[in-house]
């Protein structure tokens, strides 16, 4: 990297509060993020560097709350994760872009025609009402995403509703909502799709993945598809469950729960997991990376996992404070395993009460039943001092 070039990226940062020695530690922790030595971190602090005359990168928005947008954009303190997505010539983005209207489509147009960029999609891909559950700039959110899909060097899924639909695809899921690779899926569109979920994404890991994904050329080589799972998520982020490293962890081995809140046990820092942490179930590493420029994240800040990392995990993990996920019965409803539990003990009590009751009545319970005679074969062997 020329010395300018040095120069022009340190400028950036100064101007934003950002020190050298802070960068180059940021770069240091993408490093590990994505398995790398030290030894890459000139090599990521370069590559950052040169976002800017690379691939451009577009943020389209589905079914939303935006709150991956929030988490990205922390625009009262921003952090080096934020200064890095804005050097990695982040060229549109829908909720924060300045232009309006017609002049923000055609940004965005404009990039659209040159195939190569890298396609960043947050929110679910809703198909009900023909597609008319969102309309942008007087198209279907389905209309965007299948013209803005093909062209793309890769696409990054960012938030569980990206994902897999997210909260809104919940029961009873109105707006037929679903994930981005799903639907590209069904329409045959085979452009490489990286899964990022929770709710909201965490900005770490989006930067990490543009640095592998648009900077170290692993789109180019194929190296990145041996780098996800079977769901698509990287696997150096989502390889190892929440209760793996969780700091927690040791008063679960040892036994110590907190069944309530507001308890001394609570106050003690014990493990969440009867009050419906799925840490055991999730795959991330947020106890690792954490949240808000490292400060804290969920369990450190006294919440259960809720699961936001699974597929599915809003019906599956709600309610979020139970230990088990409600069981939908017909006539029913929701109904938590415990109770069906109970009630399937106490039909069986009830059984065995009249039971009993009908062997009383038939005096089967009083003289009991009466022995077997001796068969002939014990009685040859008694004769024969074979014993009692």
């Amino acid at each position: 990297m020329a010395h300018e070039d040095h120069d022009a990226i340190y400028d950036l940062l100064a101007a934003r509060g950002v020190s050298r020695r802070d960068f180059l530690a940021y770069c240091g922790s993408i490093a590990a993020l994505l398995g790398l030595s030290e030894a890459y971190v000139p090599q990521i602090a370069a590559a950052v560097n040169r976002g800017a005359r690379l691939k451009p990168a577009i943020w389209l928005n589905g079914g939303a709350c935006t709150g991956c947008t929030e988490a990205i954009a922390q625009a009262d303190s921003p952090d080096v994760a934020t200064i890095v997505l804005e050097i990695l010539s982040l060229d549109f983005i829908e909720t924060l872009s300045m232009a309006q209207g017609e002049d923000a489509l055609a940004a965005a147009e404009a990039v659209f025609e040159e195939p190569g960029y890298i396609l960043i999609y947050e929110g679910s891909v809703m198909k009900g009402f023909d597609g008319n559950a969102l309309r942008i700039g007087g198209i279907t959110g389905l209309e965007e995403l299948e013209h803005a899909a093909p062209n793309a060097a890769a696409i990054v899924a960012v938030g569980s509703c990206a994902v897999d639909g997210g909260f809104v695809m919940a029961r009873p899921n109105p707006a037929d909502a679903t994930g981005v690779s799903m639907y590209l899926q069904e329409k045959g569109i085979d452009t490489p799709v990286v899964n990022l979920p929770t709710c909201p994404v965490n900005p770490e890991w989006v930067v990490a993945i543009l640095v592998d994904v648009l900077l170290l050329g692993t789109l180019e080589t194929g190296a990145i598809l041996d780098k996800l799972d079977r769901h698509g998520r990287p696997k150096y982020i989502f390889g190892q469950t929440i209760h793996d490293n969780c700091p927690r962890r040791g008063h679960f081995e040892n036994g110590n729960f907190v069944y309530e809140f507001g308890t001394e046990q609570e106050a003690l820092g014990y493990c969440l997991y009867p009050v419906g942490c799925k840490g055991p179930q999730t795959y991330t590493n947020c106890p690792i990376v954490r949240w808000n420029r490292r400060a804290s994240w969920c369990v450190e800040a006294g919440s259960p996992c809720i699961g936001c990392g699974s597929l599915d995990w809003v019906d599956v993990g709600a309610p979020f404070l139970n230990r088990h996920r409600d069981l939908p019965l017909p006539e029913v409803g929701n109904t938590q395993p415990n109770t069906i539990a109970g009630v399937v003990a106490g039909i069986a009590a009830a059984g065995l009460a009249v039971h009993a009751v009908g062997m009383k009545a038939t005096g089967r319970t009083s003289g009991g039943a009466p022995y077997e005679e001796m068969k002939e074969r014990d009685k040859k062997r008694m004769k024969k001092g074979g014993g009692e």
